[in-house]
């Protein structure tokens, strides 16, 4: 991916920096726009910020994601809104933006950050584990409307990671008992999640489109 140009959406912490922390690393020139910049929260923030770009983007990485917890029957209207907005309006709008010009141009790549929670359930991801559906479903359509393009989407869905958030939100036992449930015995780093992901936005990933990618330990196997 020499040379070419990266958005990757959330890249301050956890997942989003390893991803563009590495995309970085293999020679991609990488957008990591702050909140100022782009407001995911914002339509007006996102199409403003898509139409100010002064180059062409050819890597979409859209990772950047929020989860308020709340039973079916407990969340607010505030957070119903927030979720779909960030998680999966926002990734909409920047695809219908930029897509089209990477289908002209004949190379793209486009991974979406989706979740195990889109495949298994847990209690009080009612509505992130909508949204997250929502991505996976969102990949296969457009997979296959820029088929043929040279544009390939896919996502990658990630388990339980050791990120700095999960472990201010999960006291050491918690964590050793979240290892315990997952077959290989341990959480992700970000740079194992990273890895998937730069291989999905290089020119090696040739043929695989459409593909939601669990990257879990083996959690969604049991």
């Amino acid at each position: 991916m020499n040379g070419r140009t990266a958005l990757v959406t959330g890249a301050a912490r956890g997942i989003g920096q390893a991803i563009a922390g590495l995309l970085r690393e293999r020679g991609a020139r990488v957008l990591a726009p702050a909140r100022q910049e782009l407001d995911l929260a914002c339509n007006a923030s996102i199409d403003r910020y898509c139409a100010g770009l002064q180059q062409p983007i050819e890597i979409l990485v859209n990772n950047a994601g929020i989860n308020p917890l709340a039973l079916a029957v407990d969340f607010s209207d505030e957070d119903l809104q927030a979720t779909l907005q960030v998680n999966l309006v926002a990734p909409m709008r920047l695809v219908r933006a930029l897509a089209p010009a990477m289908a002209q141009r004949g190379y793209g790549r486009i991974v979406n950050i989706s979740s195990i929670w889109s495949g298994v359930a847990r209690p009080s991801r009612f509505v992130y584990a909508t949204t997250k559906a929502g991505i996976n479903g969102m990949t296969r359509a457009l997979a296959v409307e820029l088929a043929g393009s040279g544009v390939l989407v896919n996502a990658v869905a990630p388990g339980y990671v050791s990120t700095e958030l999960t472990r201010r939100n999960n006291p050491p036992d918690t964590l050793r008992a979240i290892a315990a449930t997952i077959p290989v015995g341990r959480l992700a780093e970000p740079a194992e999640i990273a890895e998937v992901v730069a291989f999905l936005c290089s020119s090696k990933n040739t043929y695989i489109a459409g593909q939601t990618i669990f990257v879990d330990g083996g959690f969604t196997c049991l």
